[in-house]
C-alpha cells in the first residue's frame, strides 16, 4: 500500500538556522512543492528530522543475543521514541534482517564488539588476544556498515581498577586497518589512559568517554574525534561501584569519581569544540527509547536547547552520512505539539512518528 500524502505544517526544524513553515510528503519522499489534486492529510505541529541513537544495541540484553522477536520490541521501542536512525554499537545478534523492514528504524549496524579474553561483559563480544585483534577488526568492518566497535578498558582484576585492553602499537595497527576497509572505529572506554591510547592510534569516536581530561580534549578537538556520552547509562555508575566495592575497592573509588564529574566532563568537551552526539547505550542493560531522556541530560551538561537537538538530529544524520530533512529525500519526521526548543523535554512526548512516509 502506497503512503499516504502530508501536508506537514506549523514550523519545520530542518537545521539550526533554517526553518520552514510548510512541506509535504509525496511517495514517501518530502516535498517543498503542493501536489496537484491529490488527497492530503493535514498534520500540525514543530517537526524536526527523525531522532538519532547513536548508541543502542538492538538485539541484545543482558545474558547476550536475543531472538528476532525480542529484537523486533527493541526496534518498535526506538520508532515509537521518535528514534528513527539507530547507530548499532556492537550486538552478538544478526540483525541485518532489521534493516529490510519498512516499519523499523533505519539501522546502521557495527558488528560485533571486539574484546579482550575475559576483560568485558560474558557473551557479547568477540573476546581476542592482540596478535588476532587486526584481523577481527578486518572481519568485522566487512560484517558491518561502517563501524567497528572496540572495547578499550574494562576492569582488570590483577590491579583492581580499570586497565586498558590493547597496547598501543596493535591499536594504531588494527584503527589502520579498518579506515583501510572503509570503517570508522570507536571504542567502549571509561577510563583515563585508554583515551590517550586511542586518540594516538587514530580512532574516529568514543563512547562514554568519562574519563577525557584537559590534555586528552584538547587532543579530540584537534583530531575531531567525536564523543557519544550516554548519560542516562552513566547514571548507572554508582551501581557499578558498589557492586565491585568489595574485592575492588580502587575501582569503585575511580568510577565514582568519573560519576560525580560526568556533566563537567561533557561540558568542557563540548566547549572545546569535541562533536558530542546522542546515543543512549540501550539494550544489554538499559531499555530501548531513551533518546528524549539522553537529550535532555546533554542539556544538563551544558549544551544548549538547540545544540543538544542538534545532537539527535541534523548534526548526527551529518555525521553518520545520513540525510534530514531535504527535498526528495524519505521522509523520516518526528512532530511535536510544541516547541523542543523551548524545552527539550518535549521530546518524550511525539504527536506524529512519520517513517518512510507512513505516519506511526
Amino acid at each position: 500500500m502506497s503512503a499516504p500524502v502530508l501536508h506537514i505544517e506549523g514550523q519545520i526544524l530542518v537545521g539550526p538556522e533554517e526553518v520552514l513553515g510548510e512541506i509535504w510528503v509525496v511517495d514517501g519522499r518530502i516535498s517543498r512543492t503542493a501536489p496537484a489534486g491529490a488527497e492530503v492529510e493535514t498534520i500540525r505541529g514543530y517537526a524536526l528530522p527523525g531522532l538519532v541513537d547513536a548508541h543502542c544495541h538492538v538485539g541484545l540484553e543482558a545474558h547476550g543475543a536475543v531472538d528476532d522477536a525480542r529484537a523486533e520490541e527493541h526496534a518498535l521501542a526506538e520508532r515509537d521514541a521518535g528514534a528513527l536512525l539507530l547507530r548499532d554499537a556492537g550486538s552478538p545478534a544478526d540483525t541485518r534482517w532489521v534493516q529490510e523492514r519498512e516499519d523499523l528504524p533505519r539501522l546502521i549496524r557495527a558488528g560485533r564488539h571486539i574484546a579482550r579474553t575475559k576483560r568485558y561483559i560474558r557473551n557479547f563480544a568477540w573476546e581476542v588476544e592482540p596478535e588476532d585483534l587486526v584481523a577481527y577488526v578486518r572481519q568485522e568492518a566487512r560484517a558491518g556498515d561502517g563501524w567497528v566497535k572496540l572495547v578499550g578498558d574494562w576492569i582488570d582484576r590483577e590491579t583492581g581498577d580499570l586497565g586498558i585492553c590493547w597496547p598501543v602499537e596493535v591499536l594504531t595497527e588494527a584503527i589502520a586497518a579498518a579506515h583501510e576497509e572503509g570503517a570508522r572505529v570507536t571504542a567502549h572506554c571509561f577510563g583515563e589512559q585508554s583515551l590517550v591510547d586511542f586518540a594516538a592510534a587514530g580512532t574516529d569516536c568514543i563512547e562514554h568517554a568519562t574519563g577525557l581530561v584537559d590534555e586528552t580534549i584538547d587532543t579530540f578537538a584537534r583530531q575531531g574525534i567525536a564523543i557519544v556520552p550516554t548519560l542516562v547509562n552513566i547514571d548507572n555508575f554508582p551501581g557499578f561501584a558498589e557492586a565491585g566495592r568489595g574485592k575492588f575497592p580502587t575501582y569503585a573509588d575511580h568510577m565514582m569519581d568519573l560519576y560525580a564529574r560526568r556533566h563537567e566532563t561533557v561540558a568542557k568537551a563540548h566547549e572545546a569544540g569535541i562533536p558530542v552526539y546522542v546515543g543512549t547505550d540501550a539494550g544489554g542493560q538499559l531499555p530501548h527509547g531513551l533518546v528524549a531522556q539522553e537529550v535532555e541530560a546533554l542539556s544538563r551538561a551544558g549544551l544548549s536547547a538547540l545544540e543538544a537537538l542538534g545532537a539527535a538530529t541534523w548534526a548526527a544524520r551529518d555525521w553518520l552520512g545520513r540525510p534530514g530533512i531535504a527535498e526528495g529525500e524519505s521522509a523520516d519526521l518526528v512532530v511535536y505539539a510544541e516547541d523542543p526548543r523551548a524545552d527539550v523535554r518535549v521530546l518524550a512526548d511525539p504527536a506524529h512518528v512519520i517513517l518512510r512516509g507512513r505516519p506511526y
